[in-house]
């Protein structure tokens, strides 16, 4: 199969918006109460547009994830993606809950003047957790689907997915999880049911959006604009009228119509080689594993300078960023022997 650039991409992006993402928070007065390092003065205003990064960000990734399954199933029996799935996510996050998280979570001890104790914890990493536990649960289908690839179901699917309304279809799954797991936060994503049921699902739509063929890449590369407006507008609903509160099945919508809107751009624009995917593709996995620690380091040493505290963002943004890059590129990349426990394969 001919590798698809733009899902590296999307991949690739969507880790680096992660990143603002999370420097964002610990400008937001809430910071501290979800583990981060909070800065004395907020900058409340960015959340407004994080909201509606914060609506895909995390279902996308999911998306992704179920569509790289597909790709790299078409290349393995299930033995070898059993143990490559197991190289490549399972040893990073096991790795990563005794390692690296402890070290950020130190961190955070220090800067309060906690009593400091080791602490074992997935944090930022139970994205990994699930998505193996993903891999595990719905294998034997997506084994099932593999050898059966022109069966009914593909060619129903495959029709169904034709058209716009197909998207619409799709989409009811993730407006009935909302609905019955009524989450808190529709955002809150990490170890809660909400995002565990939410990702099962995305994970899953994504494996069958390209298990269908091109009719879905047709359909989303098409309807691009128009899903964007779409999208746009329910976010400017949301923002004016609701005050970001829509409710869950509104919230589920919007998500999927800006995920779809995502892959349809990205599928017209992004599908084609260039150094620099082939260097940040690489990368961007060990960058997601140690960012955290880095926007540690970075908040303990700027938050206490007297700077207004846009300067602080994007100095925090630049550390962060260029720590996790510099890190990668002089060690990680380099060091035979710890490239696997970042999910690289070996030189």
């Amino acid at each position: 199969m001919e590798r698809r650039f733009d899902i590296d991409w999307l991949r690739v992006i969507a880790i680096g918006l992660l990143l603002i993402y999370h420097i964002s928070i610990a400008f937001q007065p809430w910071g501290v109460f979800i583990g981060f390092i909070q800065n004395d003065d907020s900058m409340e205003w960015i959340w407004t547009p994080m909201s509606m990064l914060n609506i895909w960000r995390i279902p996308l990734l999911f998306f992704v994830s179920g569509m790289g399954i597909y790709f790299a199933m078409q290349r393995r029996d299930w033995k070898q993606l059993l143990l490559e799935r197991s190289k490549r996510i399972l040893v990073p996050f096991l790795f990563g809950v005794v390692t690296i998280v402890p070290l950020q979570i130190l961190i955070w001890q220090h800067n309060y003047h906690q009593d400091i104790h080791y602490v074992a914890n997935p944090a930022h990493l139970w994205f990994l957790g699930n998505i193996f536990s993903y891999v595990l649960l719905v294998f034997p289908l997506f084994i099932y689907l593999k050898n059966r690839p022109d069966g009914k179901f593909q060619r129903a699917l495959s029709k169904l997915l034709k058209y716009p309304a197909g998207l619409l279809l799709i989409t009811l799954p993730f407006i009935l999880e909302a609905e019955l797991i009524q989450p808190k936060n529709f955002e809150l994503y990490a170890m809660t049911m909400h995002g565990f049921w939410l990702g099962l699902i995305a994970f899953s739509t994504g494996f069958l959006c390209v298990f269908a063929g091109e009719s879905f890449w047709q359909t989303v590369t098409k309807w691009k604009w128009g899903l964007l407006g779409m999208a746009f507008s329910v976010y400017i609903v949301r923002v004016m009228i609701f005050n970001l509160r829509t409710p869950d099945f509104a919230m589920a919508i919007e998500s999927n119509l800006w995920t779809f809107t995502i892959l349809g751009f990205g599928h017209a624009y992004l599908n084609r080689p260039s150094k620099a995917l082939s260097y940040l593709s690489q990368a961007a996995y060990p960058v997601y594993l140690i960012h955290i620690l880095f926007l540690f380091i970075g908040s303990w040493l700027f938050f206490g300078l007297s700077l207004p505290p846009l300067v602080k963002f994007l100095l925090l943004n630049l550390f962060t960023l260029g720590a996790c890059l510099l890190v990668y590129e002089g060690v990680i990349r380099r060091v035979k022997w710890l490239r696997p426990w970042f999910g690289l394969k070996g030189l």
